[in-house]
């Protein structure tokens, strides 16, 4: 059987053609620009030469016959590059240009046009990126490489980053194993190994998203934004050696340190230099650093403030002056309907002089500093946090003691009377010993006993007197607090009430809450008002203004405020009141800006608790999409789902979470209704673990009972 035979291929043949002897074709298909435009393309042409030739077909006249002339239905841009470079006059408008010239009538301009660009493939992505590292290895610098490509210096890095990831995972995206992003997310990292056992990890479970790459590969990193970082500063981290990742994809916010022991090492050594140097040039007798200090890191220290000096005589009348000047030019700007951007600014000018003359620096005793101290920690913001001002109890000035406090008068022990006695008493009195006194004519000292009746008696005379004066009831109150409060070892009142104004616990980052940090500016702005010296505080309190001193009185007693639960004391009567307080006050953790974080809460629970607290918040779904990870990483996701949640722990939840979350009404409403029960605002609605007794047994709140109708008189 005879073989058919095979048809013979003819390929077009190439020619250089005169460019002024050729046309653009208008049935190129092409009608849509993009890519690279024209006058790079020229560029790229003059530096390199024509690198595709144009295709193009014979024009013929009416006869069919070729006029000489041709068009070129594929190739336009290069064409139109061409031509610009011959408008610039560097290229001759005959000047020979290569093309494959189409005499075939078996096919049109159009599917010419069509078929060359369709039946190209684009270059794939990996191979541009090693194309990039080639040049880049043969000595061509970024900026140069960006130049000759038309392309941004930051995407030559980009290239070149993604180019240096793991050759295995190169493969990988080459085989359409991995995709671009994860790539991208690979190249934080030039740690092969790093990345190739995150690579093993993520590809055995569904989580594979770049983020989730990112996140693993600086688990054990420290952001460039880290208050650490900050206070070191990168420069000098990396001057030690360290290694910063950086993310040319993605906002980093400066990268992220990988070497978390080096920093550590540099903060202490800095924090150590600042704090010596601090000692030396104030005077200190000490100064405590560290990173962070457990909030109440102070307590039992007596804290001292400074006080502004005294305005001089120029200084007062320049404030007199400032004040004038002020007042008549607001009189005067309030009178008038223009907009004056002159009077505008000499206000502002005299704005900044008067608080400049305001906001003098405070002076310290030298005394005081002499036997006191400092404390410096790292701010959110990684600058020193500085806390002036404590002096130790073994440090306190020694007072000696006044002629008669706890002893006798006589320089006894006070029990010497009742021995006399012989040990009998009638109604708890010693018998005979002031008739003994009595018998021999001397006018001795009263005896112990006489002394304790009869103030006991003024006591409680003066108790008497005190409840119908329930202002100065009211100072007295708060004079205790605030000897407690700022004054610790030289206070003094006849009031016994017992403030414990710290909080014992030592959780870190307590101190860079919002509450602490407002907590600790009111407790820094009264001990500078504060008279320096204790006996001074009550005519102080005496003369200060009504709305000052419940201000004052607000801030003391909330210094006394304790619900904390500890293992060894559930407080759980105290609890009952802290419930009570919080929904009279409207007060919820919600609202006060408490959210779950992996330190503050999911860290330190199990996996059930974490999948629990998903579950409540955001559904079976979204705790379906985390069970499968290892706890750290649980923690981490769920804290991202619980965000802005508004999710509570139940040790957490106060009557105002509950109602805000489970009904879902206004603070300002009489009463609201869950389910087919009507809950009274007045009603306190307490969590579980708060409606038992110490013994486990289950408590229920009568509204019968002696307290409740103190509330509902009190109500």
């Amino acid at each position: 059987m005879a073989k058919s035979a095979i048809e013979k291929v003819t390929l077009n043949p190439a020619e250089n053609i005169p460019y002024d002897r050729i046309e653009l074709s208008q049935k190129n298909v092409r009608r849509v620009k993009n890519g690279v435009t024209i006058p790079q393309l020229a560029e790229d042409i003059a530096r390199r030469g024509l690198i595709l030739s144009l295709n193009v077909r014979p024009i013929r006249d009416a006869d069919g016959n070729e006029t000489g002339r041709f068009d070129a239905p594929a190739g336009g841009r290069r064409y139109e590059a061409l031509g610009l470079l011959v408008k610039q006059k560097r290229l001759p408008k005959s000047a020979p240009t290569p093309c494959i010239v189409n005499r075939a009538e078996t096919t049109s301009a159009v599917e010419d046009s069509l078929a060359e660009n369709t039946q190209r493939e684009q270059l794939h992505p990996l191979d541009e990126f090693r194309a990039i590292m080639d040049l880049h290895e043969q000595g061509l610098d970024e900026e140069e490489i960006a130049a000759r490509f038309h392309m941004s210096v930051a995407t030559v890095k980009q290239r070149l980053r993604l180019a240096s990831v793991s050759p295995r995972l190169l493969e990988l995206y080459g085989d359409d194993q991995m995709k671009l992003g994860q790539v991208m997310a690979f190249s934080i990292t030039k740690d092969h190994a790093r990345q190739e056992q995150v690579w093993e990890t993520i590809s055995r479970t569904q989580s594979t998203d770049p983020y989730y790459i990112r996140r693993l590969l600086t688990e054990t990193a420290i952001r460039a934004s880290d208050r650490r970082a900050i206070y070191v500063g990168i420069e000098a981290y990396e001057a030690a050696g360290g290694i910063v990742m950086r993310d040319l994809f993605e906002q980093d916010n400066g990268g992220w340190l990988q070497d978390p022991a080096l920093l550590e090492q540099l903060v202490l050594e800095k924090l150590t230099a600042d704090a010596e140097a601090l000692k030396i040039d104030e005077g200190w007798k000490w100064v405590d650093f560290a990173i962070d200090f457990h909030f109440g890191h102070a307590s039992g220290l007596r804290r001292f403030y400074g006080k502004q000096a005294e305005l001089t005589e120029e200084e007062l009348a320049l404030h007199d002056a400032l004040t004038a000047e002020i007042e008549k030019l607001n009189a005067e700007y309030e009178a008038v309907d223009d907009h004056s951007e002159e009077t505008e600014a000499r206000l502002d000018d005299l704005d900044a002089q008067m608080t400049a003359l305001n906001d003098r620096p405070f002076v310290l005793d030298p005394e005081d500093v002499a036997r006191g101290g400092a404390f410096i920690s790292l701010a959110g913001n990684g600058e020193l946090r500085i806390e002036r001002g404590f002096v130790r109890p073994e440090d306190e000035p020694v007072v000696e003691a006044e002629e008669g406090d706890g002893v006798g008068q006589n320089g006894d022990d006070g029990d010497e009377t009742a021995a006399e006695g012989g040990g009998v008493t009638i109604n708890g009195k010693p018998v005979g010993v002031e008739d003994q006194e009595e018998d021999d004519g001397k006018i001795r000292p009263l005896s112990e006993r006489l002394i304790e009746d009869l103030t006991a008696a003024r006591t409680l005379a003066l108790r008497n007197a005190l409840a119908n004066e329930p202002m100065m009831a009211f100072i007295a109150v708060l004079h205790l607090l605030v000897l407690n409060a700022f004054y610790h070892f030289r206070s003094a009142s006849c009031l016994e009430i017992t403030v414990q104004h710290s909080v014992s616990t030592k959780t870190q980052g307590l101190s860079e809450t919002v509450w602490a940090k407002e907590i600790e500016q009111r407790q820094e702005n009264w001990g500078h008002d504060l008279p320096g010296n204790a006996d001074a505080v009550w005519a102080y309190l005496i003369a200060l203004d009504h709305d000052s001193r419940m201000a004052l009185f607000a801030h003391c007693a909330s210094m006394s405020l304790n619900a904390t639960m500890q293992q060894w004391n559930r407080r759980s009567k105290e609890n009952q009141h802290a419930v009570q307080l919080a929904q009279t006050i409207g007060f919820g953790m919600v609202g006060a800006g408490w959210t779950p974080t992996v330190d503050n809460y999911l860290g330190r629970v199990t996996k059930a608790h974490i999948l629990q607290a998903v579950r409540e918040a955001k559904g079976d779904q979204s705790a379906q999409l985390i069970d499968h990870l290892k706890k750290q990483d649980m923690a981490r996701e769920a804290a991202r789902l619980l965000d802005g949640s508004g999710w509570l722990p139940e040790v957490l939840r106060y009557p105002a979470d509950e109602i805000s979350e489970e009904v879902g009404i206004s603070e300002t409403d009489d009463a609201v209704t869950a389910g087919d029960e009507d809950v009274e605002v007045g009603d306190v609605v307490l969590p579980a673990f708060l409606t038992e007794d110490l013994d486990g047994e289950q408590t229920t709140s009568d509204p019968d009972d002696d307290q409740g109708r103190h509330l509902e008189a009190a109500e």
